[in-house]
């Protein structure tokens, strides 16, 4: 069984706290990060095709993918500003469809010991509006797949009658 997604979205507040738990070391889950073909494997919902156009996760790196769900294309891009290994990533973050909503996103990879890690998320976008909007795209059923994949990618077992 995977670990739970949890989500923290204050109402009237531009930002959204995230924590998940992997029961895998925190340098596979940090260079699940920062390898770009291992990003491709799980970053997004289920079934959506993910194609990456530059993924530079180092300290002044950016990044810019696309993910397909059929005929739909949803762009995406943004700045690394600072990655220190194993154990902070800053970035912006900005969907192509929603041009001036750049979220800036603070996530640390957080050493449980027992080759367990946390990852904890903090994004804060420039307003509530944009930020509800995320929320009500699909946002926590993507994050929470994409986990799930993540999870999958570094052979953390899930239930046998679990479908992918």
């Amino acid at each position: 069984m995977t670990n739970p997604l949890t989500l923290d979205i204050p109402a009237g507040k531009p930002w959204i706290d995230f924590t998940r738990e992997f029961d895998a070391p925190v340098e596979a889950v940090f260079n699940a990060h920062r390898d770009p073909e291992l990003v491709r494997q799980w970053l997004g919902p289920r079934g959506y095709e993910m194609q990456i156009e530059r993924w530079d996760f180092t300290s002044g790196g950016g990044y810019r993918y696309t993910h397909r769900d059929g005929d739909n294309v949803y762009g995406f891009h943004g700045t690394f500003h600072t990655v220190r290994e194993n154990d902070l990533a800053i970035q912006t973050f900005e969907f192509e469809g929603a041009p001036d909503e750049v979220a800036i996103e603070f996530m640390r990879f957080v050493d449980l010991g027992d080759g367990r890690c946390r990852l904890e998320g903090h994004s804060v976008g420039p307003t509530v509006e944009g930020r509800d909007m995320m929320v009500e795209s699909g946002m926590e059923k993507g994050m929470a797949q994409g986990y799930e994949q993540l999870d999958e990618l570094l052979g953390v077992a899930a239930p046998a009658t679990a479908q992918g």
